[in-house]
């Protein structure tokens, strides 16, 4: 029994140190992350119109002694507050002025009941006011996930990737039950928020462990498009997943389920990633402030931003303005993202290599400007059909912009800095909440205030006006003190070697051997 155990143990502990298998987990984290994040997005908006509507309708539901007996008749005059009607029961046979009364009182009925329609609140203002409220809630989760990213990548310095990534694990499963069991909006909003610590964990600590055991350029560039494939699946099966089970199961399946996947990798984190061990790093990063004074890193940034701003003010808007133009149901609110999520999918996998070889500046120059022109053709939509196509424009482009420019974030460190990821990473990150802070808040905003076609206007006019500020990012230059380290031969890090018009690269030691030939 002890002998054959032997080669499994040693398979296992070979595994530990298995570039794959990090990958793997780093794409299973950010899976579960954004499909907590996705999967609320079709239930919130339809969930807290019914819980109020059923509080409005059981709060004040009262009978009206009324119309006085008469010896040949008697009526009961019921009001309900749930759609303004009015119901007169009893016996109609007491004359003309009884059955005129009867039948004028039941047109009354039938006329309010016509226009509360549920499956179709038009001009309510109640779910125009509901744009604000759910935009908040959205954006807590990037607000508070904002203000933890700077402490996370300072942390991530200091004791390593593994404790931060499981820390994360734990919240996000608290979380995940929260949701499944609140049934108020202070509840979700705290629910909500913690996700944003457990999500400032895993994505921080995962690109950074990314980025360390990947130093190749483009190995690492091809690793971070395979894990943002994780994020775009769960961007993907989010929507959808909810919204279908939200409509045939019910509010707490979707987030049961997910739990459930949260406990499951969990138990792979513990087994491979040993989260009880500090394992600093070796050299001290560069400060996040000094980060933040490089204009390269905040064009990376702002473009990071600024893309995903655009789908960050659609989940919240979106649903509203489907419900209020269209008339949709439930499972169609979810549905609708599909199409992007799809294209989010085939994108962040075509472009995390083709991206590599066509120059990652163009390629987020050219996703920016394709989610503008796809942001300003979603209001011309007047059904769920028409959505299809610009929904796809914004989805594939987001995954150009996402591939192109979180390797461009490690390899401006590597080519600038110090060659740590935990805070440039942390300023991705950043970048990344701050358009799921501003988009959904301002979004719901003036959504409400000018209305949902100015919104799309609007944040496509600065996807394009942003786009050509990408054009920096071709030729970055090296910092005379990082190039002398490079070109140390002892460096694992490939030495960048450039020229006016281009860069070229190739690993420590090539330039002597084709000089000797």
């Amino acid at each position: 029994m002890a002998l054959s155990e032997l080669p499994l143990l040693r398979w296992l502990r070979e595994s530990r140190h298995s570039r794959k298998l990090i990958l793997f987990i780093v794409f299973v984290a950010l899976l579960l992350d954004n499909m907590l994040l996705t999967v609320v997005v079709p239930i919130i908006p339809s969930y807290l119109y019914s819980i109020r509507h059923e509080k409005n309708a059981t709060e004040i539901q009262t009978v009206k002694p009324g119309l006085t007996s008469s010896p040949t008749g008697s009526f009961q005059n019921i009001f309900s507050y749930y759609d303004n009607s009015t119901v007169v029961t009893g016996n109609a046979t007491g004359g003309p002025q009884l059955g005129q009364l009867y039948k004028t009182t039941t047109q009354l009925m039938v006329t309010n009941t016509s226009t509360t329609a549920p499956d179709c609140p038009k001009e309510d203002k109640e779910l125009l006011n509901e744009n604000v409220q759910v935009g908040l809630l959205f954006a807590s989760k990037a607000t508070v996930q904002l203000l933890t990213n700077p402490f996370v990548g300072l942390l991530t310095n200091r004791i390593g990737y593994p404790i931060p990534m499981f820390t994360g694990f734990c919240i996000m499963f608290i979380s995940t039950i929260m949701f499944a069991f609140s049934s108020t909006y202070a509840l979700l909003l705290i629910a909500r928020s913690l996700q944003g610590i457990g999500s400032s964990c895993s994505s921080v600590a995962g690109m950074g462990m990314l980025a360390s055991v990947y130093t190749d350029d483009q190995e690492r560039g091809n690793a971070m498009g395979i894990a943002l494939g994780g994020l775009a699946m769960g961007v993907l099966v989010g929507p959808t997943f909810g919204s279908v089970l939200y409509e045939f199961v019910g509010k707490t399946a979707p987030f049961l389920v997910l739990a459930a996947l949260v406990l499951l990798d969990g138990a792979i984190q513990i087994f491979v990633l040993q989260p009880s061990r500090v394992q600093p790093e070796s050299q001290k990063g560069t400060p996040i402030t000094t980060l933040l004074r490089d204009p390269y890193i905040l064009i990376a940034a702002g473009s990071i931003c600024f893309a995903n701003m655009a789908i960050a003010m659609l989940e919240p808007a979106l649903p509203i303005w489907m419900m209020e133009t269209m008339c949709s149901h439930k499972w169609q609110l979810g549905v609708a993202f599909l199409p992007a999520s799809v294209s989010y999918l085939i994108g962040t996998n075509i472009f995390g290599i083709l991206a590599h070889k066509m120059g990652r500046w163009l390629c987020s120059l050219l996703g920016m400007l394709i989610v503008g022109v796809s942001i300003l053709c979603i209001p011309s939509a007047k059904t769920i059909y028409g959505l299809i196509a610009p929904n796809f424009g914004v989805g594939f482009a987001i995954g150009m912009v996402d591939s192109s420019m979180m390797p461009i974030m490690g390899y401006l460190v590597d080519l600038r800095h110090v060659s740590v990821y935990g805070s440039v990473y942390a300023i991705a990150d950043v970048a990344f909440c701050m358009g799921y802070a501003i988009g959904p808040s301002a979004g719901g905003a003036i959504a409400k205030t000018i209305g949902f076609p100015w919104l799309m206007t609007i944040i496509g006019i600065i996807n394009i006006l942003f786009a050509p500020l990408c054009f920096f990012l071709r030729s970055p230059p090296a910092k005379e003190e990082k190039m002398a380290i490079l070109m140390d031969h002892n460096c694992p890090v490939k030495t960048k070697m450039y020229t006016q018009n281009n860069i070229q690269s190739y690993p420590i030691g090539e330039e002597e051997e084709s000089e000797s030939d």
